[in-house]
């Protein structure tokens, strides 16, 4: 995009405070609230050891869907992703045409082996909270895909849901915003959020936390 067709970005503000790492006795409080939920926990000291922990858990030959994350891109899992070992939906369905493949590009995202995603806010009690502008990723998150793997970034635990949706909203649309208009001209919106209060059946969402900032 060149300077003279570049739009013209009104910047949100942004609540700066939601980027900052919480005390580590904050993020052992919210891996203990998400397995008091029946979620599968792991929490890893940086990105390059969580996407080392999420590939060992995808079986070879498994179609994966991936919701757009900045935190799987940063860590290395997107690309990985793009291996023959993996029937990487995301990769598949940007190259059809969704006007006359629509229908198929729904079927496909919709029930994929494992789902991997990241969140925009988790409590100190264990509730994640994911936004969407489209919401393709919300449904197999909550029941579609067979596995979830969730990666989240220790910045964005906030105390309770409150803070949460303050987060999503004074920190997360912002600079999503931001890089929508810079990228396609247009702006983004939490049009879809999904809050996941527990898991079930117990054992199918594993959250991989981590300890150092991931992601936005």
């Amino acid at each position: 995009m060149t300077a003279a067709t570049q739009p013209n970005i009104e910047r949100m503000p942004v609540t700066e405070s939601f980027g900052r790492l919480p005390t580590p006795e904050a993020v052992d409080r919210a891996a203990e609230g998400l397995r008091r939920r029946n979620f599968i926990v792991h929490v890893v000291e940086t990105g390059e050891a969580a996407r080392d922990l999420v590939m060992s858990l995808i079986p070879d030959g498994s179609e994966v869907g991936q919701g757009a994350s900045e935190t799987l891109e940063r860590i290395g899992v997107t690309a990985a992703l793009d291996d023959d070992r993996y029937v990487a939906i995301r990769p598949r369905t940007r190259k059809m045409d969704r006007a006359t493949q629509g229908r198929e590009i729904r079927k496909l995202g919709s029930a994929p082996d494992v789902q991997v995603n990241s969140v925009q806010a988790l409590t100190e009690d264990g509730e994640i909270l994911i936004a969407s502008n489209t919401g393709s990723q919300l449904g197999p998150i909550a029941s579609g895909a067979g596995k979830v793997i969730l990666v989240v970034g220790a910045q964005k635990i906030v105390p309770d849901l409150e803070a949460g949706m303050r987060r999503l909203r004074e920190y997360a649309l912002p600079l999503e915003d931001a890089k929508f208009q810079q990228i396609f001209g247009r702006r983004s919106a939490i049009n879809k959020l999904l809050i996941l209060d527990g898991d079930f059946p117990p054992g199918r969402t594993t959250v991989v936390v981590v300890r150092e900032p991931v992601g936005v």
